[in-house]
């Protein structure tokens, strides 16, 4: 299944907040949607769920306008809005029946995941005696129980501690391998890039790059190299301005011609003691700065 937005606009009184937005994604696949807060993530994420319509645009599933009384869409809001007075129980299979479901399957469904995410002794508890990673659990189960097509989470890992992150991690690895759409909007680059092939980053209500995390990295100029030593003086030293530190302590030497990679890595492990040396790359972090800043980037 291939879901598309394409061309979207969107205006709330005078402020136009799309301005033709377009990118797809595809099932088995975790797609990333980024940008900076006021950049169209909430307001593109809304339109897909049919929340309210676009001003032009439409949203596709294979090519034709998404028909909602077949296709189901889950939703982890950023903002939590589940009642915390409620059962737990009462509230999850209310959400559930609100998505179509009977009574009956509802409550197994809940069940499985209150289980399936150790959740199972707090059934019968209101929302407010847990912490608040168990109620990112439980407010993650309202977007799975109903066995959605399409899987939205925004900002799924916030307020999680480890343990609790693997689990999801484990999740959302299931949804994938089921066939799934699964939607990322977040600004932990670390799971963006573990999880999603392809990514759009928004600005100022536009798509400043799409397409695919891996083909991204590849295309950027391939003119640095970083370098690991147990003796980066003599480096820096010889190499003096071309020559920087990384965060990790590692040096990154700027190279005249990209073309000079081979040789220059040739030169650096005859001449020094070299731990490692690769070509850099820039991560998921240096490509959203570069096109998410206040400027924007240009499409690629």
């Amino acid at each position: 299944m291939k879901l598309e937005l394409c061309n979207i606009t969107k205006s709330f009184t005078d402020k136009q907040v799309l301005k033709g937005i377009t990118f797809s994604a595809e099932s088995g696949k975790a797609f990333g949607l980024l940008g900076r807060n006021g950049a169209g993530k909430t307001t593109s994420i809304r339109i897909l769920m049919d929340v309210f319509p676009p001003d032009s645009g439409g949203v596709h599933i294979e090519g034709r306008p998404i028909d909602y009384k077949n296709v189901q869409i889950g939703y982890l809001p950023e903002e939590r809005g589940l009642y915390p007075k409620k059962l737990i129980i009462d509230q999850l299979v209310y959400f559930a029946q609100l998505k179509g479901m009977r009574r009956r399957d509802a409550v197994t469904a809940v069940d499985f995941w209150l289980e399936r995410l150790g959740m199972l002794e707090y059934r019968n508890r209101r929302l407010d005696t847990l912490s608040k990673g168990n109620q990112q659990k439980i407010q993650l189960i309202t977007a799975l129980a109903h066995d959605p097509d399409i899987v939205i989470l925004d900002e799924p890992f916030s307020g999680l501690d480890p343990v609790n992150a693997m689990l999801l991690k484990d999740v959302v690895r299931e949804q994938i391998a089921k066939g799934k759409i699964v939607l990322f909007s977040s600004h932990q680059m670390n799971y963006i890039e573990e999880f999603c092939d392809h990514i759009a980053i928004l600005a100022e209500g536009k798509v400043a790059l799409t397409g695919n995390l891996h083909d991204i990295k590849r295309d950027y100029v391939r003119d640095r190299l970083v370098v690991h030593t147990e003796n980066p003086g003599a480096i820096r030293r010889d190499f003096g301005d071309c020559c920087t530190e990384t965060e990790d302590g590692g040096l990154m030497l700027q190279l005249t011609d990209p073309n000079e990679k081979k040789a220059m890595m040739r030169r650096l492990v005859d001449t020094y003691e070299i731990d490692s040396i690769k070509v850099f790359e820039p991560s998921l972090n240096d490509i959203f700065v570069q096109y998410a800043g206040d400027k924007g980037g240009t499409q690629q």
